[in-house]
């Protein structure tokens, strides 16, 4: 059997975000850009622990209730194609919950799709505070998040760009 190796870019993940506009097809709930989850993470510090693998036991419940995740609609392991039009913006939770399920088989309902102009996942506000506060990212705090926060900062901006 063939091993299915499953990787997306950040900016393949933003894009499927926006496409989606935040939101998490399987409960409808609202999500929020990666990037911001972690920026909070450096701001508020304890306040808002994170753990760089997800550590359910160290990691704020907000990671995942509301971090999108590519999830594949129909599940690869079930023979579904890992592309774009396979893929959906669900939360780790959903994501969790879902696993090697399809939708119907847990009597779920996909939610359409949300709109970036009603929501977009905290996703200027990412570009707006670090463009008012570019020295967070130079404080010893953000160390091990300076790569992560500019990745997501990076692929927002294009997202956003494009979005226009």
């Amino acid at each position: 059997m063939e091993k299915i190796v499953r990787s997306f870019s950040v900016q393949q993940s933003m894009d499927l975000f926006t496409r989606d506009g935040f939101i998490d097809r399987y409960t409808g709930n609202r999500l929020i850009n990666p990037g911001v989850l972690r920026l909070l993470h450096v701001v508020l510090g304890n306040d808002f622990p994170t753990h760089p693998h997800g550590k359910y036991s160290e990691t704020h419940i907000a990671f995942w209730e509301l971090f999108p995740t590519v999830d594949h609609l129909v599940p690869v392991s079930r023979s579904g194609k890992d592309e774009k039009f396979n893929w959906v913006t669900a939360s780790m939770l959903s994501n969790q919950a879902k696993a090697q399920w399809t939708v119907e088989e847990l009597d779920w309902k996909l939610h359409p799709r949300g709109s970036m102009a009603e929501w977009d996942g905290l996703s200027r506000w990412l570009v707006d505070y670090l463009a008012v506060n570019p020295t967070v990212l130079e404080e010893k705090a953000a160390e091990p998040h300076r790569g992560y926060i500019r990745r997501w900062l990076t692929a927002t901006k294009v997202a956003l760009e494009a979005d226009d």
